[in-house]
């Protein structure tokens, strides 16, 4: 019998992405949010390759099926664009993603913009909404903060 594969966790900065990876990365974020979501809107924002900024994601057999950006706004650490591929969805990488994300960030406070449908996962993780639902590109959204542990 055949060992069962494994997800890899990675974690890079910018500059320690390779441009494999990097495609693979940009590809899965257009895949779900632009054409799954039907969203068009400015994923390249300017803010992957700022020097703060961590990049945290699982592949397997090449395959990136799982990734999470962790911003430096500052006074708090940004977590955005969590997304997982359709073909992976289920195996409870997004929550490892998570639970990662938090272990780099370390004991400062982080913040994020929930998917509205997804408030209720974020906050098995710490974080509360701290204010009104707002759209975002035409997708309802929650602000949601987690204080420094």
């Amino acid at each position: 019998m055949l060992p069962e594969p494994h997800d890899e966790l990675r974690t890079a900065s910018f500059r320690g992405l390779d441009t494999t990876t990097l495609y693979a990365i940009l590809k899965l974020r257009a895949d779900v949010f632009v054409v799954e979501q039907e969203c068009a809107y400015g994923d390249l924002d300017g803010r992957d390759d700022e020097p703060g900024t961590r990049h945290l994601w699982f592949s397997r057999d090449g395959e990136i099926r799982a990734y999470v950006r962790i911003l430096d706004d500052g006074d708090v650490q940004r977590i955005g664009r969590v997304v997982t591929a359709r073909s992976a969805r289920g195996a409870g990488l997004a929550g490892r993603l998570i639970e990662e994300a938090l272990v780099v960030i370390g004991n400062r406070p982080s913040v994020l913009d929930a998917q509205a449908h997804l408030a209720k996962f974020y906050a098995k993780y710490g974080f509360v909404q701290t204010g009104p639902e707002f759209l975002e590109d035409g997708i309802p959204h929650i602000p949601m903060a987690r204080a420094a542990s």
